[in-house]
């Protein structure tokens, strides 16, 4: 049995999560955005209630396909609300809608998504060496800065913390413990 970071527990999904995505570098714009919504909504919530969820999320958001939830109406807010599949928050789900309008106007600035966000680590992961979790930071000056200029931009549910939680998930940074084999195979793929 590998070692796992500590916060990985015995959970299939978790498990599953850790050991193929969580902390693997994310180039692809349609991914990106539904990490960064999906982070949105885990706000106040646990990481393993949207991960259950995460499949009725992509059904609801047309597979988090950025130009068709920018186009979203009253009507689809009002189908999101009734979609008992995800998490049902007003402010989410609008917030959700209004990023997707964002995003495509860094996809036009930018020319990606991918190239506005890894700008902010120099196109290269960040590699930290935390020996526990207790360690690892809620928010950086990284994840500030970040923060900072997405809700210049207009996005909503993009604190630092709710960012920095972004990076780890989208490997931008490594924050796998030492003791974790991803460490290493991450560490030696950056």
């Amino acid at each position: 049995m590998p070692q796992r970071c500590e916060w990985c527990g015995s959970d299939p999904l978790y498990v599953a999560y850790h050991d193929e995505e969580w902390g693997v570098p994310v180039h692809d714009d349609r991914l990106l955005f539904e990490f960064l919504i999906l982070e949105g909504a885990q706000a106040g919530l646990s990481w393993s209630t949207i991960l259950k969820k995460r499949g009725n999320y992509r059904k609801a958001f047309d597979n988090f396909d950025i130009t068709r939830v920018a186009a979203y109406t009253e009507v689809d807010s009002v189908r999101l609300l009734a979609d008992a599949g995800i998490v049902r928050n007003r402010l989410k789900i609008a917030s959700a809608i209004r990023n997707a309008r964002a995003v495509l106007n860094i996809q036009e600035e930018f020319a990606s998504l991918d190239a506005y966000l890894w700008r902010f680590v120099d196109g290269v992961p960040l590699q930290n060496a935390w020996k526990s979790m207790s360690e690892l930071p809620a928010s950086t000056d990284i994840s500030d800065a970040m923060s900072k200029d997405l809700k210049k931009r207009g996005l909503n549910f993009v604190g630092s913390t709710i960012l920095y939680a972004f990076m780890q998930a989208v490997g931008m940074v490594n924050d796998h413990t030492t003791d974790c084999f991803r460490y290493h195979e991450l560490r030696q793929a950056g």
